[in-house]
Formats: C-alpha cells, sequence, structure tokens
C-alpha cells in the first residue's frame, strides 16, 4: 500500500486470458510498464460467501496454496495513481503465473511462510507471508466480505492472488524472475 500510494485494501479481476502457463516468457511489449511480485495463491473448492467469513472459514474451502508471480501494469505513469484510479484500472492486475506445486494449507502456518524474490540471480526483496493482512488467509476472507457487500460471492474454482509480499519490481526484456515461498516452491518468469 505504500508503495503504491493507497491507503486501503483493494481487488481486482483475473481473467483466464490473464494466467501465463509455467515455462512461458512474459512478453513485457504486452504492457506499459510491467511490474512483478511474489504473492502465495489460493484456489478455492467449495463457494465462499457472507459477511461474516474469516480466516478458517477461507481454509476450509481452500483446495490448494501454491506460490503465484502477479503481473502488474498501469496506465498511470510511474504508477502515480490515487485509489480511484488503482480501482479503475484494475487494481493494476495484467497476469500472473502460478507454480506446478499446490499445497494443502491445512497444517501449515503461512504467516510464517519465507519468501525470497530475485531478479536474474540477485536478490531483490524478502518477507514472510504475514505481510499480506497479517495472513494471507485473511486478505481471501476481506475480498469475500467485500464481494458480499455487493450480493455476491467467490465460486468454488476460484483464485485468488491474496496479495504482494514484498514491493513490486519492474521487470524488461532479459530479465528472469524467481520467486521462492518456503513449503509452497519456487515459480520463475522469463521476460522478452
Amino acid at each position: 500500500q505504500v508503495q503504491m500510494n493507497v491507503d486501503a485494501p483493494l481487488y481486482g479481476w483475473l481473467t483466464h486470458d490473464m494466467q501465463i502457463e509455467p515455462g512461458a516468457a512474459l512478453e513485457c511489449g504486452r504492457f506499459i510498464q510491467p511490474r512483478v511480485e511474489p504473492e502465495i495463491a489460493f484456489v478455492t473448492k467449495s463457494d465462499l460467501e457472507g459477511p461474516q467469513v474469516g480466516v478458517t472459514a477461507v481454509l476450509a474451502a481452500t483446495d490448494f496454496v501454491c506460490a503465484a508471480i502477479d503481473v502488474l501494469d498501469s496506465r498511470y505513469s510511474g504508477y502515480q495513481f490515487t485509489l480511484p484510479d488503482v480501482v479503475a484500472d484494475n487494481a493494476s492486475a495484467a497476469g500472473f503465473v502460478l507454480a506446478g506445486t499446490a499445497v494443502d494449507p491445512r497444517g501449515l502456518d503461512l504467516r510464517l511462510l519465507g519468501t525470497v524474490l530475485e531478479r536474474n540471480g540477485v536478490l531483490a526483496s524478502t518477507a514472510a507471508g504475514a505481510a499480506v493482512m497479517g495472513h494471507p488467509a485473511a486478505a481471501v476472507a476481506w475480498l469475500v466480505r467485500s464481494l458480499a457487500a455487493r450480493g455476491t460471492g467467490l465460486p468454488a474454482g476460484s483464485i485468488v492472488l491474496s496479495g504482494a509480499l514484498t514491493e513490486a519490481i519492474a521487470v524488461s526484456p532479459g530479465d528472469t524472475v524467481t520467486a521462492r515461498i518456503d513449503r509452497l516452491g519456487t515459480v520463475e518468469i522469463a521476460c522478452r
């Protein structure tokens, strides 16, 4: 929130066209100013809805979690925007890649999972799962409660990126970005 100059959580929508398959390149020319950030992705196995949903309900409805890289893009130069601006720009959501490893979250303390983000083999940033609203599942619960206020919910089979674990970093052709999340594995994307 500090990096993006917004003071509240927000959400955008992911589409099938945004998903980048593992091993496929990030085509930087498709974007205005691409940035990437590591996230913990949740894939649901049952519907989630209602104004009282909390962490326990999210974990019970989760089929699996995995490491992910969120690809951001913005129509606003230098990512300088207000909260209404970024909401109108679909929360800068532009693409995502999921790790090939699906992990059952039960028995894991997602708050404590360490994250390392590297660009071209050089450490860019580190974090723990608690960097996302204290618990990544708390971010998903917030989303479900926000959707409930609009009269809808999160259907089974949904992919939810729970939020940036570190600051977003700019990428350009020739870069390779790697996100390693303890117990969830590694996800990597080459940029061209």
